[in-house]
């Protein structure tokens, strides 16, 4: 069974959501998600709950395939369906919201008093289940199972041959390490309107953010941030360990956000493991006790969530020989804390606006240089015997906390916690995303590092000989690659002594470490002993990272637009994105107190309703969800609204084009055609289309004054979803939402596969308007890619009608009127982002 239907799962979803935003109201009495089991197991827990039974009708259960027997349909675990309790006197309401979002159900049964549980099958006319629910769910045996722990035989890592310059890029080039851009760019990270932090960093969008921030509403401040962990190739050296390290991989992660209290942290724990295979199941008893017995509540986090995937092992013959493939155990790690304030959200950026400035590790590992399971030792063919592992609970505490009081402090201007690639990729990816050089001295923390006597226990933080280490060149792989827990931090230099004092006051004296600065040679350089022992121009080692993604992406997709990428990456003299405005975007040019109606109008796949009814109402309107169902069933009007704003989000249906779907909706229908082309007949009325918004309204040209030479919008030239954040231009043009911001260039947000202004077919590209349009870094209009991710001439990528009234945009304004919600700002302390200017021109034209 796959999830085939991702279009259904969102009708159910804003079935769900119309009936919680009722309050009181609200017709779902209990709900309940169908997986394992299907509805064999979803149907009895949802009963169970309230104390109560129920009688089933099996074949009133929607289904494709008539055919399918009793067991088939009561078992079988096919996905997008949930199952509910309704309160009998509200099941027309229910009904009248389900058929609203066009989502089907099914009345399938009643609860009864009696804990029993029967299915009935009218087909057969025989009962498929007749039980009490107290044999079906009550307390099973308790499960025993007799396991050994399993000793294997390790090999140290062979490091005394490694060229250490080529380490560095062996590293960098490691999938785990290397640039994750081609997963990245082709998922829609904006929709919305809530993302305060993303994947991309800085003005070059970088993608080596630590954490995700998203906030709680469309007026505050207040967010959720997501972090992630895990240290999967530890575990062939000590479970234990790599359990461990995924929990603190978490949490410094996460640290990057502004978290109050520790405590406010809690944990998803997801396990995968080959159960029944030798040493396997002792490997996760020891892995969860140390987890979940010992380390949180040493740091006063709970895990109230988690999942187990315990099969992951797999085995086959082939020509008669035995085969099997089994995967160590994992523990993923998702961290999620409330933040009172998503601006405060650290980023790797190396800043270069702020004078002099410092780097400084934080080093959790204190010295030991542990290699083995490090990507050093996986790009050499190696695990290693010895791992990383979190030693101290109340120091890896002590460390997030400093770090929260100092951000909040103002005092930190860039962070990035050392994980894949140890110390060496935490510093580069740095300073990519600060497009800077950086030098880093050695001497000092190499001289302060602990290492261990042979036969002396690892845990024991006295124990360490503190003697300077050897100048040779596996200890130097062991400072850059190790990747035992810490982070690097930039300081401005006036602010280095209150920094170490702070963390001396933690307790985290010998893990503190000035280690650098930037220079001016745009090089990255590691020096010891007044010797570079690693020298490289910070662009070559760019690209160098970002080798694997391009390779992958050149696999996938048009191969042309993965190379016009690659190269971008290559260009030292890319200056990044900019903001030049013509206006002041805190005027407010709103004049008058009432709050015209806006139809904020979807269809099927639409998912960015939210935002945009949040931008029209910041503006001044009151803003209305409307369906296509309830323009053509006859419920609402458009002779209500004075503007109508269609909106983007994914595939109409499951019909090819898009928006083209959504427009022959509207054409081939007699009441929705009437209403659409009466609303843009009047002279008093506007639209906005984005995205496929966008490609509906250009398929109606036909029914829009003015908009005879639009074009036809089709797939990507890179034939690919596209979601960046690119820079365009406001062009001079009649178009009254775009009034006064000619000539304004800044960043927008992008998110869509089909954006390619196609005039093969309909319009007229040499008559057309355009209003905005994709422009280089130079703020020159652009086809490259991906500075324009779809490729279309001249940049073009939003058009106007003639007398400005009807404006239609593939780039999404509605998910950016506000600071905290861009990805990168040169000031993001303002409240109003400058597409809020938009949203107000369509209020002031209105008067």
């Amino acid at each position: 069974v796959q999830r085939g239907n991702p279009e259904m799962q969102r009708r159910a979803q804003e079935v769900i959501d119309r009936c919680w935003q009722l309050g009181a109201d609200n017709p779902i009495l209990s709900i309940h998600d169908v997986g394992a089991g299907g509805i064999s197991n979803a149907f009895p827990e949802l009963i169970d709950g309230a104390g109560r039974g129920a009688v089933f009708q099996l074949r009133d259960v929607p289904l494709e395939e008539s055919g399918m027997s009793p067991r088939e349909i009561w078992s079988n675990e096919s996905q997008e369906r949930y199952v509910l309790a309704i309160a009998s006197a509200q099941l027309a309401l229910f009904s009248s919201l389900c058929e609203r979002e066009r989502c089907p159900f099914a009345v399938v049964g009643v609860a009864t008093e009696a804990p029993h549980l029967t299915v009935e099958d009218s087909l057969l006319t025989q009962t498929a289940v007749d039980m009490d629910l107290s044999v079906l769910l009550g307390k099973p045996p308790r499960m025993t199972r007799e396991v050994q722990r399993v000793q294997h035989a390790l090999t140290p890592l062979a490091i005394d041959d490694i060229d250490p310059s080529e380490a560095a890029t062996r590293v960098l080039r490691l999938p785990s390490v290397a640039s994750k851009a081609f997963l990245i760019h082709i998922g829609d990270r904006t929709v919305g309107g809530y993302t305060a932090r993303d994947q991309m960093v800085g003005p070059w969008q970088v993608p080596v953010a630590d954490v995700a921030v998203t906030t709680m509403s469309h007026r505050g401040y207040a967010g959720e941030a997501f972090a992630v962990g895990e240290r999967a190739p530890l575990a062939l050296i000590s479970a234990p360990a790599s359990g461990r390290m995924a929990i603190a991989e978490a949490l410094t992660n996460l640290a990057a956000a502004r978290i109050e209290h520790i405590g406010d942290i809690k944990l998803s724990a997801n396990w995968m493991a080959a159960a029944g295979f030798a040493g396997e199941d002792a490997a996760l008893f020891d892995t969860a006790h140390a987890v979940a017995l010992e380390l949180c509540p040493a740091l006063g986090i709970s895990i109230p969530v988690g999942k187990d995937s315990l099969s992951m092992r797999s085995a086959w013959q082939d020509q008669g020989e035995d085969k099997a493939v089994t995967a160590p155990l994992s523990l993923i790690v998702t961290a999620f804390a409330p933040t009172p304030d998503a601006r405060l959200t650290l980023t790797p950026q190396l800043r270069t606006d702020q004078g002099d400035t410092d780097l400084i590790l934080i080093d959790l590992g204190r010295g030991r240089n542990r290699l083995g399971g490090s990507a050093l030792a996986q790009v050499y063919k190696q695990i290693g015997d010895s791992c990383p592992d979190v030693h101290s609970a109340q120091q890896l505490k002590a460390f997030f906390t400093t770090i929260q009081t100092l951000n909040a402090q103002g005092q930190l201007l860039a962070y990035h916690d050392r994980s894949d690639g140890g110390l060496w990729a935490t510093l580069c990816e740095m300073a990519f995303a600060g497009h800077c050089g950086i030098t880093i001295d050695c001497n000092e923390f190499c001289q302060e590092f602990s290492r261990f006597k042979p036969g002396i226990d690892e845990t024991d933080d006295d124990a360490a000989d503190m003697a300077p280490p050897p100048d040779n060149t596996p200890y130097i792989l062991g400072v850059l690659f190790n990747e035992e827990t810490g982070a690097v931090l930039q300081v401005r230099r006036s602010d280095t002594a209150s920094v170490m004092q702070a963390f001396f006051d933690a307790g985290l004296r010998s893990e503190f470490h000035v280690i650098g600065t930037l220079n001016q040679d745009d090089r990255i350089t590691i020096i010891h002993n007044d010797r570079a022992v690693l020298d490289f121009e910070r662009a070559t080692l760019y690209g160098t990272w970002n080798e694997t993604s391009y390779h992958i992406q050149r696999l996938r997709d048009n191969p042309a637009c993965a190379e016009s990428e690659f190269s971008q990456t290559l260009d030292r003299g890319d200056t990044g994105r900019f903001v030049t405005l013509g206006f002041d975007p805190e005027q407010n040019i709103v004049i008058g107190g009432n709050r015209p109606r806006m139809a904020i109008v979807r269809e099927q796949g639409v998912n960015g309703q939210v935002e945009m009814a949040a931008a029209f109402d910041r503006a001044g309107f009151e803003a209305v969800d409307v369906t296509m169902s309830d323009i053509i069933a006859g419920r609402v009007s458009l002779a209500d609204f004075h503007g109508l704003a269609a909106c983007g989000g994914f595939s109409y249906g499951d019909v090819l084009g898009a928006g083209e779907g959504w427009a022959k909706s509207i054409l081939f229908n007699p009441r929705a055609r009437h209403e659409f082309e009466t609303f843009f007949n009047r002279s008093d009325s506007f639209a906005l289309g984005v995205c496929n918004g966008c490609q509906m309204m250009s398929n109606l040209h036909e029914i829009i004054p003015g908009a005879e030479n639009w074009a036809h919008f089709s797939r990507n030239q890179s034939e690919q979803f596209e979601a960046r954040f690119v820079m365009v231009e406001v062009q001079p043009s009649p178009s009254i939402l775009f009034e006064g911001m000619a000539g304004s260039r800044m960043p927008i947000v992008v998110a869509h596969g089909e954006g390619y202004a196609d005039f093969s077919r309909t319009g007229d590209a040499g008559r057309v308007i355009g209003a905005l349009r994709f422009i280089d870094h130079q703020g020159r209009p652009t086809e490259v890619y991906p500075l324009n991710p779809n490729g279309s001439a001249q940049g073009l990528t939003g058009i106007t009608s003639e007398d400005g009234r009807f404006t239609i945009l593939m780039p999404h304004p509605e998910r950016l009127f506000r600071n905290v919600q861009h990805s990168w700002l040169p000031d993001r302390g303002q409240e109003n982002g400058p597409w809020l200017r938009l949203f107000q021109n369509a209020r002031k034209w209105l008067g």
